[in-house]
């Protein structure tokens, strides 16, 4: 087991349980640690601080396992496997009717850095974002099915996070067999049934982290929409139009404009509308680039009672936030202008790299070049299957805002 000094007067973050060390807090190493072996963190005095995984090659040279003097053996890995699934017991209870999908490990939020998946049913999707969970990744998939019973492991082993560690793009079957090509999930918080393809879906396959802001948009749709005989929604970035089946589904006369730049999702789209009962003649599926759909003057009304924004991450990095910014801007100034007085504007950030604060400062921003009014109704996060570690604030990636606009 190698051994990382840290520099005297940068010891606060870890034992505050921070669980990333930069490369810059490293005095130095010993015992010449391999990539992604375990490593001990002491200070300058000896005195033990850490233990986690190592990679000389990644910026975050240590991702944090444990603050106790404890060995990482597998008996480890089972235990706070056990620990992250057993959290999610009741959403497993659930699944009685339709396979049930929810995020069951999420990373250093679960005290797993590195190591993300979800459960649709009895499929489970793996991310390896590290090198020592890639060398993992088999043994972790193995205990995950005996703590699960689901039937195999799809590996989407496919982000840009995974260059920082030195590795490419790995995707296909982990363990069991090959699953279906589409997989009917339901959501917690609702009836409604989605067709997910694990294979090539965005992220995933499904935007899990949404399930609670769509419950959101179906109350609202309930307690305040009701009055209004056929009201209607405009879906951007609509991927397979999750928030517009939920809109449908809570009002009778609720139509919806959907709009994403690929015909795939929206073929998808067109399948989950189907799947429950929504008629055809109450949506429209639009194929086209969002920025330059909403920049039409035609468009720009003010005749949609919603309008939904939930574009995928523009920053993937700091060096990316001013231009994400300017993106996040354009978008939401023309959305603005497509919202009737006393209508709805849902709007989100998916950007880790760009926080709470400074997104409500660009769609400020955009309100006030829109030249219209709008009030914060409610403060939007992900859902509760992605907790955020107390000790890790960059856990929290998705912020939206629930706006009133006049």
């Amino acid at each position: 087991m190698g051994i990382i000094v840290i520099k005297a007067g940068r010891e606060k973050p870890i034992k505050q349980q921070h669980p990333w060390i930069f490369s810059g807090a490293i005095e130095r190493t010993e015992d010449a640690p391999s990539p992604g072996g375990i490593v001990t963190v002491i200070d300058q005095h000896g005195a033990f601080l850490a233990r986690g995984y190592y990679n000389v090659r990644s910026q975050i040279q240590v991702r944090i396992l444990t603050w106790h003097d404890e060995d990482i053996d597998a008996a480890w890995w089972q235990r706070m496997l056990a620990r992250a699934v057993n959290a999610r017991a009741p959403y497993a209870a659930l699944a009685a009717d339709a396979p049930l999908a929810y995020r069951l490990i999420h990373a250093e939020n679960d005290y797993l850095p590195g190591l993300t998946v979800d459960r649709y049913g009895d499929t489970l999707v793996l991310q390896a974002g590290t090198l020592a969970i890639d060398q993992r990744k088999r043994m972790l998939g193995e205990m995950l099915l005996e703590l699960t019973g689901a039937k195999r492991v799809y590996e989407r082993s496919d982000i840009e996070i995974r260059g920082k560690d030195g590795l490419g793009i790995v995707t296909g079957v982990l363990l069991g067999d090959e699953p279906p090509q589409r997989i009917d999930i339901r959501e917690r918080y609702s009836d409604a049934r989605f067709a997910v393809d694990v294979r090539t879906g965005h992220k995933t396959g499904f935007y899990l982290d949404q399930a609670y802001n769509r419950a959101v948009l179906s109350t609202l749709i309930t307690d305040e929409m009701m009055a209004v005989e056929r009201p209607r929604l405009l879906n951007l970035f609509a991927y397979t139009g999750a928030f517009s089946l939920h809109a449908m589904s809570a009002h009778p006369g609720m139509t919806t404009v959907n709009v994403d730049a690929s015909q795939d999702s929206l073929t998808l789209a067109g399948e989950n509308f189907a799947l429950n009962g929504i008629d055809a003649d109450r949506y429209t599926l639009v194929q086209r680039d969002v920025f330059d759909y909403v920049r039409e003057p035609a468009g720009q009304s003010g005749d949609y009672d919603l309008v939904i924004v939930d574009p995928p991450k523009f920053a993937h990095n700091a060096q990316q936030v001013e231009k994400a910014a300017r993106g996040y801007k354009d978008v939401n100034l023309n959305a603005f202008k497509r919202v009737r007085p006393g209508g709805y504007l849902m709007t989100y950030s998916c950007s880790g790299a760009v926080s709470r604060d400074l997104f409500q400062k660009i769609v400020f921003g955009a309100l006030a070049d829109s030249g219209r009014q709008a009030q914060i109704v409610r403060h939007l996060s992900q859902s509760d299957d992605h907790p955020v570690a107390l000790t890790f604030p960059e856990g929290e990636y998705l912020k939206g805002l629930l706006l009133r606009v006049y």
